[in-house]
């Protein structure tokens, strides 16, 4: 979808600073900041938020952060902007993740950018139990390209040694989490009942049990017993991909998002939702045995479990005065 109404480029941006907002994020956490100045959209990571017992690297912080500029990229595009994108531009400013800058004078966007910005409302982490319908070999394609177009990578886990290798390490990571009770104190305070909070994740949305013996879990969100959900293992039948990157460093984390939100957008344009199991790569040496156990040339970074399920409610989200700040 395009824009049909010609922004000015102060407003183009704006508008990309709230288009950012929709990008999924480590327990709906947000943790991201906007700066808007004449012709420049800077991104900055917000450490009030980040996860210090599950994330002390900040890694999945940069992952969410990276989906936002994503988004930010394709709302520009929709606009009728091409931009530029500085990452890390200032190396003594290490909250300034990256900085998008409008094209003077003008230039035609991307299309398959702004191709994608009718899906960003529409894109939802699904919890719910997915059908057995299987994912198309074409799409699975679709969205190996659309990861590498951004710098990472997908593979597709496929054959019983990958899947069983999957099984027991989520299943030990999720063991080694569940047994720290800091780990689950700071996920109890990204869980919540409460109707009008506008972070983390709601109670309606988790599944609730055990998964079956040799299935990927889902991470144990419901602490309280409330989940409204059967709990969805990853059956043998169900489309994998485990996204990954060479480096493993901020850079890398960054561009990690942004293929990630790629992938998310592209499936979900094509009728397709997803699941975001991260658990399997939070354990340092757990993360460790999969790289080596998948042969990895990189760092794994998440689990992506695509398929059809039913709608599930869309998550809430801060208003934009919360975290955009404009000098114009």
């Amino acid at each position: 979808m395009t824009v049909t109404t010609r922004l000015t480029a102060a407003q183009a941006l704006r508008r990309a600073a709230a288009r950012a907002m929709f990008a999924p994020s480590i327990h709906n956490s947000q943790p991201w900041r906007f700066i808007l100045t004449k012709g420049v959209l800077e991104v900055h990571s917000d450490r009030s938020r980040q996860l210090h017992v599950l994330d002390p690297a900040s890694r999945q912080m940069m992952i969410s952060c990276g989906c936002a500029l994503f988004n930010a990229r394709v709302a520009l595009a929709a606009a009728g902007y091409a931009s530029v994108v500085e990452r890390f531009p200032e190396p003594i400013r290490p909250g300034l993740l990256a900085r998008l800058s409008v094209l003077d004078p003008y230039q035609p966007p991307a299309e398959e950018l702004a191709c994608l910005d009718s899906a960003i409302e529409l894109r939802h982490t699904n919890r719910r139990q997915f059908t057995e319908e299987q994912v198309p070999v074409q799409l699975v394609d679709t969205l190996l390209a659309a990861a590498g177009a951004e710098g990472a990578y997908l593979l597709p886990i496929r054959g019983e040694r990958q899947q069983v290798t999957i099984a027991a390490l989520s299943e030990r990571a999720a063991a080694v989490e569940d047994a720290d009770p800091a780990y689950r104190a700071e996920l109890r305070a990204w869980t919540t009942g409460e109707e009008d909070r506008c972070d983390g994740v709601r109670s309606f949305v988790m599944p609730r049990g055990e998964g079956a013996a040799g299935h990927v879990p889902a991470r144990n969100l419901d602490l309280s017993e409330t989940g409204a959900l059967p709990d969805v293992p990853s059956g043998a039948s169900q489309c994998l991909l485990l996204l990954w990157t060479a480096g493993d460093n901020p850079f890398g984390w960054l561009h990690a998002g942004e293929a990630l939100q790629r992938t998310l957008l592209e499936l979900t344009r094509q009728g397709y939702v997803a699941g975001i199991m991260s658990q399997v790569a939070e354990v340092p040496w757990v993360r460790a045995m999969l790289r080596r156990e998948l042969d990895l040339a990189g760092a794994p970074h998440l689990l992506l479990r695509v398929g059809r399920a039913p709608i599930t409610p869309a998550t809430r989200r801060r208003r934009l005065v919360e975290v955009l700040v404009e000098h114009l």
